[in-house]
């Protein structure tokens, strides 16, 4: 395990039964530490049985996972240092917000006044303060849900699991969620599993993607993407001088699709450089630019990487 990483997985395989499909393959990847990164996938891809057996609540058939350089998950060496939110986390409703996040924090290992403290700090953070003697079954449900992310959040755990924390928040919820989360980059490691990929897009700094139990693509949201690599020139009318870029930008390829011009530069390119060279062909062809992007969005990648190949974007 490298330093520069908090959480490594090595030929991970689990099935439910003897003779069962493979839930996880041989699954390898690891995450940076101090990152927010998104574990992505389609239903059934393992994400959440994953999540179960980093955090020690299924026992894997074969492979190793190492937390924080520390080996697998042990409740006595590990508490305080991760936090989990299960993806169908149900809340004893008889509880007050207070007294469930008061209760966790012990279950972490702080002292009672500690806990309640630290309770009452995240209800803050997550605008739930006036809820705090509320019984949570008279919360809605994305108030609910964003009491159950806040259990994982007590103590500012080293590493925090969160499966699907935006499921059912509105809008505003979510962006709340949202700021709460990118203030813990650089102080912790958050692992976000979600299908919501714009969301996961505007907060990580790292991808894995899994599908059928195997690491398809994992790196930083840059490669995965591939906006060191890719732009779209987004062009008004005129005649595209395809010839004259492809002669100043040898080994660069670009494809005029109707007024959209896709520029690829080779992995070892300066892009910025080559914008450069770009803009002042189109400028001196007379041929107006409406816009410009870099790479291709997240939901994007996660149809085009999805291979039965394993690949790592980090490697490359």
């Amino acid at each position: 395990m490298g330093n520069d990483d908090a959480l490594v997985l090595d030929g991970l395989s689990l099935r439910y039964t003897r003779r069962g499909p493979w839930a996880l393959d041989h699954l390898s990847c690891s995450f940076p530490r101090g990152a927010i990164c998104g574990l992505v996938g389609p239903n059934g891809a393992g994400k959440t049985s994953l999540f179960s057996v980093i955090s020690g609540f299924l026992p894997q058939d074969k492979g190793t996972v190492d937390i924080l350089g520390s080996g697998e998950f042990c409740p006595q060496s590990f508490k305080g240092l991760l936090g989990v939110l299960p993806q169908d986390a149900v809340l004893d409703g008889r509880l007050t917000c207070s007294e469930f996040l008061q209760y966790m924090g012990t279950l972490q290992g702080m002292a009672t006044s500690q806990a309640l403290a630290s309770a009452r700090a995240t209800l803050a953070s997550l605008n739930l303060e006036e809820r705090a003697d509320h019984r949570i079954s008279s919360l809605s449900h994305g108030m609910a849900r964003r009491l159950a992310v806040a259990s994982a959040l007590l103590g500012e755990p080293k590493l925090v699991l969160l499966d699907e924390p935006v499921s059912g928040l509105d809008p505003e919820q979510a962006r709340s969620l949202r700021e709460l989360l990118l203030k813990f980059r650089g102080r912790a490691t958050l692992v976000v599993s979600s299908h919501n990929l714009a969301e996961l897009e505007r907060i990580c700094d790292y991808v894995v993607l899994i599908d059928a139990g195997r690491c398809v693509v994992q790196g930083t949201v840059d490669q995965v993407c591939a906006r060191t690599q890719l732009e779209h020139w987004h062009l008004g009318d005129g005649e595209v001088p395809l010839a004259a870029l492809e002669a100043q930008l040898p080994g660069h390829t670009f494809l005029l699709e109707e007024r959209t011009l896709v520029h690829s530069a080779p992995g070892n390119a300066d892009l910025d450089a080559a914008s450069v060279v770009v803009a002042a062909i189109l400028a001196a062809a007379e041929v107006p630019i409406r816009a410009l992007s870099r790479g291709r969005s997240l939901e994007q990648s996660f149809f085009e990487d999805r291979d039965p190949k394993v690949h790592s974007a980090r490697e490359e």
